[in-house]
């Protein structure tokens, strides 16, 4: 059994129930997080939960401010809990033809702004550039593994 994430007839991702299942409470945890839909909801079979419609102007959004969430905290923890979803969500959003902004990080800057759950002891603005860099090789590496 497996779950279909499409736009219109086009299916982006056609995970195992159980990959689908995960990815889609991790959804809720975010949406919740940041208070922002996710563009993801009942497909074109009423009714069928394995079948999932992403609204693609929503889910921009969502991805760019769960990209911005995730590079803000400097928590290595958070960083380390949230990376893979991050980088599965940027993965979907490329399928879906959204051009996912990453951060620019440079020196003493943070990426996305402000920083929020910051982890002391720490130097997050050190590590900004290697946060946005870890997170589109991530992406791009799970994107091979996404079947469609």
């Amino acid at each position: 059994m497996s779950m279909y994430f499409d736009v219109g007839d086009e299916t982006l991702w056609n995970p195992s129930n159980g990959a689908g299942r995960l990815f889609l409470r991790q959804i809720g945890v975010f949406e919740a997080e940041l208070g922002l839909p996710s563009g993801i909801g009942q497909g074109k079979y009423p009714g069928d939960p394995d079948t999932l419609e992403v609204d693609p102007a929503v889910f921009a959004v969502f991805a760019g401010g769960l990209v911005a969430w995730h590079c803000r905290t400097g928590h290595a923890v958070i960083n380390a809990l949230s990376e893979g979803f991050v980088a599965t969500v940027i993965a979907l959003a490329r399928r879906a033809g959204i051009d996912v902004r990453m951060p620019e990080a440079g020196p003493g800057h943070v990426c996305g702004g402000v920083q929020s759950d910051v982890q002391v002891p720490g130097n997050p603005r050190a590590a900004s550039a290697a946060v946005v860099a870890a997170l589109d090789t991530r992406s791009r590496e799970i994107d091979r593994w996404m079947a469609r």
